[in-house]
């Protein structure tokens, strides 16, 4: 089963490469370890996830808002956050192969799982990149690369509160890169070491933080399976006593079944108070809250939930990658939800004459202001289907001899491949009923 699992994600990383999904960053000058390009359709997939996600989180909700903060920010904001003292890992070093490991990961501290070799005492590395601002390189000039979005949040809340005169509770949601120097990185783009969050911070009452924590925790599951995951690959994980971080009074993450296990893909956390009341410590301002209705003044607590754009996005390939043994061939599928698939629609003219490819570039100029579809002529119209079906497009419109008697096309289904009739002038309806409705 291992084998067949490895083998899988070997073929669906030759496939993001081959197709235009993903590349390995600097790949002419021999890569970058960990550091991956998005092609033109992993930036359609990754665009959409996006919105997809702006969509649930902010447009469809009354009390929540969005932001855009800067990467770089005060170096305070770190120390008050804890990050300069404790975002840190073990690491051991390799004395034979020189590998370097993350010692919690690793079922013996003593060996290497490489070589065999003698592995090093464990010393704890901090995951910031740190760089400086200005020209001088010294201590009061330094800066880092937020390793989180979450930060910029928090010491936005008071701009945010009273610019938009929002009232407890209510939330404010980012979408934005983040970086951390990970001593080891796995599975393709799983754990990398320049990323982009999704984060969702909700300001509550201190007293109805668990209710708002169960109501976030039901919502976040409800989202992925309108992103068309198996509902089977998804569970609750728990952190337990061992596992909570010092800020958090509970946290779940959802997980995913991915080929190399249950890995964590997006976490819920109740951080109580503890963020703003650091900030508050730290940089002296009040960042108290006074609701009227109760005549009460409090540090809000916050309900936290944390998504990588990367991991989803390697998540729905995984979910959605299927190959079907057919009878003079095998089929390579993405069977991605309508909504999320960079490509919407392919169209075809059957034969290269006979009027049909002005048809097709008429049915293009008709849905392209609106949908990114493609057009291809080239190769029999099977082939032409294969193209599609291996990147996730969910239609294929056919231009054939009967478009020219009465102007209707043949619209092919991804997934069930049925085949409808459809007028022309019909088309953008029945996109926009199949990708949105």
């Amino acid at each position: 089963m291992a084998n067949q699992n490895e083998e899988m994600m070997e073929k669906l990383v030759s496939l993001c490469k081959r197709r235009g999904f993903i590349f390995p960053s600097s790949e002419i000058y021999g890569g970058l370890t960990s550091i991956y390009d998005y092609g033109p359709l992993g930036t359609e997939l990754k665009k959409n996830i996006k919105a997809f996600w702006w969509r649930w989180m902010v447009q469809k909700q009354a009390n929540i808002v969005g932001l855009d903060s800067a990467i770089l920010m005060s170096p305070r904001i770190w120390e008050a956050s804890g990050h300069v003292e404790s975002f840190t890992d073990p690491l051991v070093d390799c004395k034979k192969c020189k590998q370097r490991f993350r010692a919690d990961l690793l079922e013996s501290v003593a060996v290497c799982p490489n070589c065999g070799g003698e592995l090093t005492q464990a010393r704890q590395f901090n995951l910031m990149f740190k760089t400086f601002m200005g020209p001088v390189e010294d201590t009061s000039h330094v800066v880092y690369l937020r390793p989180e979005t979450a930060q910029g949040i928090y010491v936005n809340y008071l701009n945010v509160l009273n610019s938009s005169r929002l009232k407890v509770p209510f939330g404010i949601a980012q979408i934005g890169k983040a970086f951390r120097n990970e001593i080891t990185t796995e599975n393709f783009i799983f754990r990398t070491r320049e990323f982009e969050q999704m984060e969702m911070q909700f300001f509550v009452q201190p007293n109805s933080d668990q209710e708002w924590f169960e109501h976030w925790k039901a919502n976040r599951i409800d989202y992925y399976y309108h992103l068309n995951i198996r509902p089977e690959k998804l569970r609750f994980h728990e952190h337990d006593k061992n596992e909570l971080a010092h800020y958090a009074k509970a946290a779940y993450d959802i997980q995913y079944e991915f080929p190399f296990g249950w890995k964590e893909l997006e976490g819920v956390h109740n951080r109580t108070d503890f963020d703003l009341r650091r900030h508050q410590e730290f940089s002296g301002k009040d960042l108290t809250y006074f609701d009227d209705a109760t005549r009460e003044r409090f540090i809000p607590y916050i309900i936290e939930t944390s998504a990588g754009v990367d991991r989803t996005l390697l998540t729905v390939l995984v979910d959605a990658y299927e190959e079907q043994e057919l009878e003079k061939d095998t089929r390579v599928v993405l069977h991605l939800a309508p909504s999320i698939a960079p490509i919407k629609a392919g169209i075809f003219p059957l034969v290269k004459k006979d009027g049909m490819p002005e048809i097709a570039e008429k049915i293009f100029n008709l849905l392209s202001p609106h949908y990114p579809v493609y057009m291809d002529v080239s190769g029999a119209v099977g082939r032409r289907y294969r193209r599609q079906d291996e990147i996730g497009t969910p239609y294929c419109i056919t231009v054939d001899s009967e478009t020219l008697e009465n102007e209707t096309v043949t619209i092919r289904d991804r997934d069930s491949m049925e085949q409808t009739r459809v007028k022309i002038e019909s088309l953008r309806l029945f996109l926009l009923d199949k990708i949105e409705g």
